[in-house]
């Protein structure tokens, strides 16, 4: 099963960018989960919505492990 969460370290290496920016990102859409009333945790995001939120696919993540 994989893990429902993921760190800014993992957003970083699936958007190639540095682990500062994936705070960033995750900071911006805990915010949007926020307003729409969501309970939130700091540093991480539900992997579903970041995938959703990115238009990338968790196959292709699994796939650059191949």
């Amino acid at each position: 099963m994989s893990k429902l969460m993921i760190n800014a370290e993992e957003v970083a290496g699936i958007m190639d960018c540095s682990v500062r920016h994936g705070y960033k990102l995750i900071q911006e859409m805990n915010g949007e989960l926020k307003a729409k009333g969501y309970i939130t945790r700091a540093g991480r995001i539900p992997r579903k919505y970041f995938f959703e939120r990115t238009g990338l696919s968790e196959q292709e993540e699994d796939n650059e492990g191949i």
